[in-house]
């Protein structure tokens, strides 16, 4: 495994000089009801990452995780941190940018937290439109496969529910409050938000649910939780390869026509 901050100086002038894509995993640090850690996020995002770079070094470089993404949403349960968009984008783009003088200039963000989404698309437009870097934003949950519906019953994933809790199990099971996981799921949302004659007004998670989960964490397991795990890592490691494979310059926009 190839970690940037674990190598001196000398170490990264091979490291990144071999790196055809460096990894930075992205996260949150926020609520996820009386059953989940509040690094939930960065944890599943940082374990993705360095399976994936375990694969595929010396082709990739890992940095440090980004541990507080954008959780205003969630600010009325305790514990929970939180950026602005315009802050949390700026420090992706901005440590992004500087991987360029190191001559690294394919990165994905390897995203666990859906709140961070809107941010690092922007922050990938920028450097993109500037020909500064290429960063690809990428979610463990984005493409499951199908194993939502085949081991949920359900499209996607909701908020500290059976799927997160499956991946926490495979990630840092120990973090898996298992006696609070029965509470979690009597005060959770059915769904994301609150709907009031067509107008979306769950603006916040304390205004729908009471434990601040969505779903039903009851239905986690380890073995669900190893095949999202295994899942994300075959995914990740795919764009690893996708993106090593291409010229910098074929993944610029087009001219003008």
């Amino acid at each position: 495994m190839t970690l940037l901050h674990e190598q001196t100086t000398t170490d990264a002038e091979t490291t990144l000089a071999e790196a055809e894509v460096a990894l930075v995993p992205t996260g949150a640090v926020e609520q996820h009801g009386p059953a989940l850690p509040l690094g939930t996020d960065l944890l599943a995002a940082e374990a993705v990452a360095r399976a994936v770079d375990e694969r595929t070094a010396p082709a990739t470089v890992t940095l440090p995780t980004v541990p507080v993404g954008v959780s205003d949403h969630h600010r009325q349960f305790h514990g929970t941190l939180s950026a602005s968009p315009e802050t949390f984008g700026a420090y992706v783009r901005e440590v992004t940018e500087s991987l360029t003088a190191h001559g690294v200039r394919r990165v994905v963000a390897v995203n666990g937290h859906g709140g961070n989404d809107n941010a690092l698309r922007r922050a990938a437009r920028r450097l993109r439109a500037e020909e500064t870097a290429f960063l690809a934003p990428w979610s463990w949950f984005s493409d499951l496969g199908g194993l939502d519906e085949e081991l949920f019953g359900q499209m996607g994933i909701g908020h500290a529910d059976a799927a997160e809790t499956s991946m926490v199990y495979a990630v840092a099971e120990e973090l898996v409050r298992e006696a609070a996981l029965a509470d979690a799921e009597a005060g959770a949302a059915d769904g994301w938000g609150r709907e009031v004659h067509g107008a979306q007004l769950g603006f916040d998670t304390a205004d729908f649910s009471e434990s601040g989960a969505v779903g039903h964490p009851t239905d986690a397991s380890r073995e669900k939780g190893q095949r999202l795990f295994e899942h994300a890592t075959d995914e990740l490691a795919a764009l690893v390869e996708w993106l090593a494979d291409r010229e910098f310059a074929a993944l610029l926009p087009e001219p003008h026509r």
